[in-house]
């Protein structure tokens, strides 16, 4: 007997080994964190890519005549780019009444711009860029108020291919494209731009850029001052009303791109702010109050919250069986392995296209993380310290061919 009951605890247990194995519930959760890992951002351009598989892009309007632009630039310690900003938007070939203002919150990028022939708000007080868009739209005085950054460069055409969706009663605001030239991000705004083409096919999309953006001046709404995404904000807004976002590829706007360093402090304030917005408008995650609960969740929380923190568990599972599991040595190994090409990109070393796509994929799952300890922590400002722009920004505005 003293024999069988041995044999019988060495099983741990009638039938407990297939229930209640620790190494069984340790794969279980592995391939779970994995699944996880791999479905948050696939799931959602999956799932658009199957119901809107048939739909084909909306053709554009045609405007019996253009209605007037107010182009809104947010500028600060923008003085090196301003005046060549601002001969950017009269060379894009609008055809009907242009305005342009500058919001400039430092002298000398207000003396630069007043210089260049712009209507200047300001200088004031430095309260972030929702306050500037507030304070550069309340003066406005066309219909129609375009948004764009002060180093951003707008492919020829771009005013146009915006302001002619507006013929149509029901669109509320148009996303342009944003594009980073000289640096190794164009996977992830691809896939913006094509999630951004597919939401509109099912009638609007949430992806305002701040950097290139037009909407009904009546159907605007001032800007929390404190949201560090007043672009989203803006979106939601717009939505909120019973009108739609439409995103147009052809409107372009080009910008240089920021050393690792600049980009990491950029991705986590926002990320941090997009946090803070779900937050405070959180009812509209609620699918029965929100058209666009489905996009929030798939376009937002999944890629930015579940996505990367299922990440970080299973690296940390991987680091802690690495000794026992050859995949999580594997696992593991491939993380350092990147982190020595993110390292050596910083350095200005050129990597191959899947190098670049490795660093990518790594770099936005970390930026989530530190995110969210921003968040957590309460550091969410609207307004940031700022360098004054270097000159050699400027050349964004050199050549179409840059895109």
């Amino acid at each position: 007997m003293r024999h069988s009951n041995a044999r019988w605890r060495r099983r741990g247990g009638a039938g407990s080994a297939r229930a209640g194995s620790p190494d069984r519930d340790n794969r279980w959760l592995g391939s779970a964190l994995l699944a996880a890992v791999v479905a948050a951002p696939v799931a959602y351009p999956g799932w658009l890519a199957l119901v809107t598989a048939r739909r084909e892009r909306p053709a554009p309007p045609q405007p019996s005549e253009w209605p007037g632009l107010s182009v809104v630039i947010a500028a600060y310690k923008e003085a090196a780019v301003i005046g060549a900003k601002i001969d950017d938007v009269r060379g894009n070939g609008y055809p009907g009444e242009l305005e342009i203002i500058v919001v400039a919150d430092d002298p000398s990028t207000a003396e630069a711009a007043r210089e260049s022939g712009a209507r200047v708000v300001g200088p004031g007080a430095r309260e972030g860029k929702a306050a500037a868009v507030n304070r550069g739209i309340g003066v406005a005085t066309q219909p129609i108020v375009v948004i764009s950054d002060a180093d951003a460069h707008l492919a020829q055409g771009s005013l146009t291919a915006l302001a002619q969706w507006f013929a149509d009663p029901r669109i509320g605001a148009v996303a342009g494209e944003k594009q980073v030239a000289g640096v190794g991000q164009s996977l992830y705004w691809r896939v913006e731009s094509w999630i951004k083409d597919r939401e509109s096919r099912l009638g609007t999309t949430i992806g305002l850029v701040g950097e290139l953006a037009a909407v009904r001046r009546s159907v605007f709404r001032p800007l929390p001052r404190d949201t560090a995404v007043d672009d989203l904000w803006m979106a939601l807004d717009v939505i909120e009303g019973g009108l739609q976002v439409h995103y147009d590829g052809d409107a372009t706007a080009v910008e240089t791109g920021a050393p690792l360093a600049a980009e990491w402090e950029r991705r986590t304030r926002t990320q941090a702010g997009l946090l803070d917005l779900l937050w405070r408008r959180r009812k509209l995650l609620l699918p029965w109050r929100s058209p666009v609960a489905g996009q929030l969740w798939g376009h937002k929380l999944l890629r930015s919250v579940v996505g990367p923190l299922a990440h970080a568990m299973l690296l940390a599972r991987a680091t802690v069986f690495f000794r026992r599991s050859l995949a999580s040595r594997v696992f593991v190994l491939l993380h350092l392995a990147t982190v020595l090409e993110v390292i050596r990109s910083a350095r200005g070393a050129k990597l191959s296209r899947t190098e670049q796509t490795a660093v990518q994929i790594l770099f936005l799952q970390a930026t989530a993380l530190g995110a969210m300890r921003r968040y957590l922590s309460g550091d969410r400002p609207a307004s940031w310290p700022k360098p004054e722009r270097a000159e050699r920004s400027a050349e964004v505005f050199g050549a179409d061919g840059q895109r």
